[in-house]
């Protein structure tokens, strides 16, 4: 009998929260309608979800960046089509297939000062990789990373986690310290002692949507390389024209020694990471030919994975997804830093292209006090949480919490959004902000859902 995937999907319609709760993440599912966000999406196009009754959804978390092209881009999709009916041999382990050393030679093309990659599956595997070569290519152990930095959940990546939410339980982890995001001094301080290998950072942190200060990038990596240790730019979520430059390093004239790079390369279909690292940093670890399978992953550099990466360089160049996510984004910062002077508990806009955060602080008028610290009090974050609910609700927009404890929201559209979206996303927000502070308003639809969600399960 012939396996048919739409005929599957019909016959187990409406099982996918009950299949989540009995084979998967429990936890997932009572989230999910904790908040009103248990919702079943039949099709997606471009930045928008669709539900089963047609109707749309804003998607400004673009999978967590992974959608810079969009969703089901058709230049994408053909490239995934065009190497399936190719019939290439794959995963032969002894060959050296065609794609990866093209999206490689592309890749590079775009990051001067790097000269070799290497292929895996994820962000986090990429970030694996640029530790195990630090290490390896200066002989030393401990590694530096800084507060509220995310660089995947594998126990490597763990080890330069800044949050303890994520760190907690799983120890003893790898040697590592903790240095305050653009502490230059913190840096010089820690250098002295010799046995850093590398310092990891994003040029913009997700967790809590901060940036880098001006010029930091380039002096640590002055500081680093005259105590020998490397600099690691952890590019996973900002690479790719997030931030309206190919890597968000490239704002300034800083060349990291090791970068990494996932998310958005998938095009959305195939996971796929990158290590770009330096001649020096490479030939280190691939010293002779007795090593060289000392690094590897059995499913490096997939045809399927390579087209995905090949297509979505393809569209942002031709489509200039880049410029478009500087110009967008800088209107829609404008835009939102306006409603920040009619609503003072917006406190802060902040960000560069389509990476944006937008901060909530306490508001200055006694009357407007009571909702923000009733939600304090049960739970930092809570407040965010509820202009989330909202513009998810209200509006079919949707949004993130930064992380965990934080009064930051995270925008990450796609990269093809134009004046339209940004336009629905700035109407919808200060609907949603002029109810935030009222008792009756916004605050009663949000607790009401969350009692009302509670009282289901």
């Amino acid at each position: 009998m012939d396996f048919d995937l739409s005929e599957l999907l019909a016959a187990r319609r409406g099982e996918s929260f009950a299949l989540h709760e009995r084979f998967l993440n429990p936890q997932q599912p009572k989230v999910l309608r904790a908040i009103g966000f248990d919702k079943t999406y039949t099709r997606a196009e471009g930045a928008y979800l669709f539900d089963a009754d047609g109707r749309d959804y804003l998607d400004f978390l673009s999978g967590f960046g992974v959608f810079a092209a969009g969703r089901n881009h058709p230049v994408v999709r053909k490239a995934l089509h065009d190497a399936l009916d190719a019939g290439l041999a794959e995963w032969v382990q002894f060959d050296c297939p065609p794609l990866p050393g093209l999206l490689a030679e592309r890749l590079l093309a775009r990051a001067p000062g790097l000269d070799r990659v290497f292929f895996c599956n994820s962000g986090a595997e990429a970030v694996e990789a640029a530790l195990k070569f630090a290490r390896h290519a200066t002989g030393r152990s401990r590694i530096l990373y800084c507060d509220k930095g995310f660089h995947g959940l594998s126990l490597g990546a763990l080890s330069a986690n800044g949050s303890a939410e994520f760190r907690d339980g799983f120890g003893p982890l790898l040697a590592g310290t903790q240095l305050r995001f653009g502490d230059l001094d913190a840096l010089a301080a820690e250098l002295r002692a010799g046995d850093v290998a590398a310092l990891i950072v994003e040029p913009i942190q997700g967790h809590g949507m901060a940036i880098a200060p001006d010029g930091y990038l380039t002096a640590a990596a002055e500081l680093l390389h005259a105590h020998g240790a490397l600099l690691i730019c952890d590019e996973v979520q900002t690479g790719l024209g997030r931030t309206g430059s190919f890597l968000a390093y490239q704002a300034e004239s800083v060349r990291p020694d090791i970068v990494t790079v996932a998310k958005a390369l998938s095009g959305g279909y195939v996971p796929v990471g990158a290590m770009l690292a330096t001649e020096r940093v490479f030939s280190s670890v691939y010293s002779s030919m007795d090593r060289v399978m000392v690094h590897s992953s059995t499913f490096k550099g997939g045809t399927l994975a390579m087209a995905a990466g090949l297509a979505v360089l393809s569209v942002l160049e031709s489509e200039d997804l880049m410029g478009n996510a500087a110009r967008v984004g800088a209107e829609l910062r404008t835009a939102l830093t306006d409603l920040s002077t009619r609503y003072d508990v917006l406190g802060e806009v902040r960000g560069r292209g389509l990476m944006i955060g937008l901060e909530f602080t306490r508001p200055a008028a006694r009357r407007d006090r009571a909702v923000w610290s009733m939600l304090r009090k049960a739970r930092v974050g809570l407040f965010s949480q509820m202009i989330v609910a909202g513009l998810f609700h209200r509006h079919r927009i949707l949004t993130q919490v930064s992380g965990d404890h934080m009064e930051v929201i995270k925008l990450l559209p796609p990269l093809i959004i134009g004046a339209a979206e940004a336009q629905r996303f700035v109407t919808a927000l200060a609907d949603v902000l002029d109810d935030a502070t009222k008792p009756g308003g916004l605050p009663w639809e949000f607790g009401r859902t969350l009692i009302a969600r509670a009282v289901q399960r």
